[in-house]
């Protein structure tokens, strides 16, 4: 390889994407969760998404355990909501609105839309893993405008 960990990451950086929320449930069905950027949808038919969960991740353990999430679309207003849920800490649905999904995991409110999947498959990829699931109910919670990474920071739609 002719470059490093940190000027393959700037190269990504150049990729817009939205953000997430990627909500689960852990062994003692509490609600568990982390700030996610890659999620992309897989399949129409049957409708997939799927989510990379980095292993190191406090809530890595979660997903697998539980075999559900759910990926709360954030909007341009809850980049507060999405650093909360960057960090690693046990508190960090505290003073947050949530209500259980279907599937069990936590809807977040005022979120623009979600995505609640049962997974199908995993696959070990390097330091992450990705987590492919079903789509099991799918809603649109709002209309204003996503929550944008770019460049290694959060943008909006008028910057």
């Amino acid at each position: 390889m002719a470059f490093d960990q940190s000027e393959f990451r700037r190269v990504l950086g150049h990729f817009a994407t939205g953000v997430t929320v990627v909500t689960t449930l852990d062994a003692e069905g509490k609600p568990a969760g982390l700030t996610a950027n890659a999620v992309s949808s897989v399949s129409l038919d049957p409708p997939l998404v799927l989510v990379c969960i980095d292993k190191k991740a406090e809530t890595a353990a979660c997903f697998t355990a539980s075999g559900v999430f759910t990926v709360n679309i954030l909007s341009e207003e809850q980049e507060g909501l999405s650093r909360r849920f960057a960090k690693s800490g046990p508190e960090k649905f505290s003073g947050v609105g949530f209500h259980p999904g279907g599937n069990g995991a936590p809807v977040l409110d005022g979120v623009l839309a979600r995505i609640e999947c049962r997974i199908r498959q995993s696959v070990e990829a390097g330091d992450h893993v990705i987590h492919i699931g079903l789509a099991e109910a799918i809603g649109i919670e709002g209309e204003l405008d996503p929550l944008l990474y770019f460049r290694g920071g959060y943008r909006n739609l008028a910057r």
